[in-house]
C-alpha cells in the first residue's frame, strides 16, 4: 500500500482516469459497431463523422493508437461509400 499523500492521491487519480476511458473507449466501440451494421446509406452517411470524431479523440488521449484509429477510419469510410 501507499505511504505518500500524493501516492494515494495518485491511486486515486488514475483509477478515475481508468474508469472514464473504458467508458469512453466502450461508447465509441458500440458506436462502430452500430455503424458496421448499418444498412442505409443515408444513416451511415450522417453516423461517420461522429464515430470519426470519436475515434480521433481516443487516439489523442492515447486511449488508442493513432494508426488503430486510422485503419478504423478507413475501413469505416470504405463501407460506408460501398452502400
Amino acid at each position: 500500500m501507499a505511504n505518500h499523500k500524493s501516492a494515494l492521491k495518485r491511486i486515486r487519480s488514475n483509477n478515475a482516469k481508468r474508469l472514464r476511458n473504458k467508458f469512453v473507449h466502450k461508447t465509441t466501440r458500440n458506436a462502430v459497431r452500430v455503424l458496421r451494421a448499418s444498412t442505409d446509406k443515408k444513416e451511415a452517411t450522417e453516423m461517420l463523422p461522429k464515430v470519426v470524431a470519436m475515434l480521433d479523440k481516443l487516439a489523442k488521449r492515447n486511449i488508442i493508437h493513432k494508426k488503430k484509429a486510422s485503419n478504423l477510419k478507413s475501413k469505416l469510410t470504405k463501407q460506408v461509400n460501398s452502400l
